[in-house]
């Protein structure tokens, strides 16, 4: 498991926290799925080889990893907010949602990525001088309704 503090190690220290267990589990949580893990979905993983994880330890150190920008976190309108590992500390690179508004289903996609991320620059360049605001990062979805829904 100490592997994982060698990776992701480095970035905890380097903002005054330490690589502890737990926080070694949740990201390897993350990082060995494509799924949007919620807090409670963390927690069930978690459980079942360390059954002295508790749900807030989950909650409260989701909050401290995407803080320091190492977790995202999304809202894909079910009530419940998703977690995966951020572009830079996971196996993924960018990437946006289609999210079904009839079953729930999220899909990750990547095609059209650098035209999309063009675009994007370009409004955010726009706005940031509009507005005197630096974007840092953004968060791009679509919601429709996916293909076994509509059948």
């Amino acid at each position: 498991m100490r592997k994982y503090c060698e990776r992701w190690g480095h970035k905890l220290r380097h903002h005054g926290y330490k690589c502890t267990a737990t926080r070694e589990i949740i990201l390897e949580i993350l990082n060995s799925t494509d799924d949007h893990l919620s807090p409670e979905d963390i927690y069930m993983v978690a459980h079942k080889n360390y059954p002295n994880i508790g749900l807030t330890t989950v909650y409260r150190t989701l909050d401290m990893l995407v803080k320091l920008g190492m977790v995202q976190k999304f809202d894909f309108g079910d009530g419940r907010s998703r977690y995966e590992l951020s572009e830079d500390q996971g196996h993924k690179k960018h990437h946006h949602h289609l999210i079904c508004i009839k079953c729930g289903k999220i899909l990750d996609y990547s095609e059209f990525i650098e035209e999309e991320l063009g675009l994007l620059k370009k409004i955010e360049e726009k706005l940031g001088e509009k507005y005197k605001f630096k974007i840092n990062d953004h968060i791009m979805q679509f919601n429709g309704v996916c293909d076994q829904c509509t059948s």
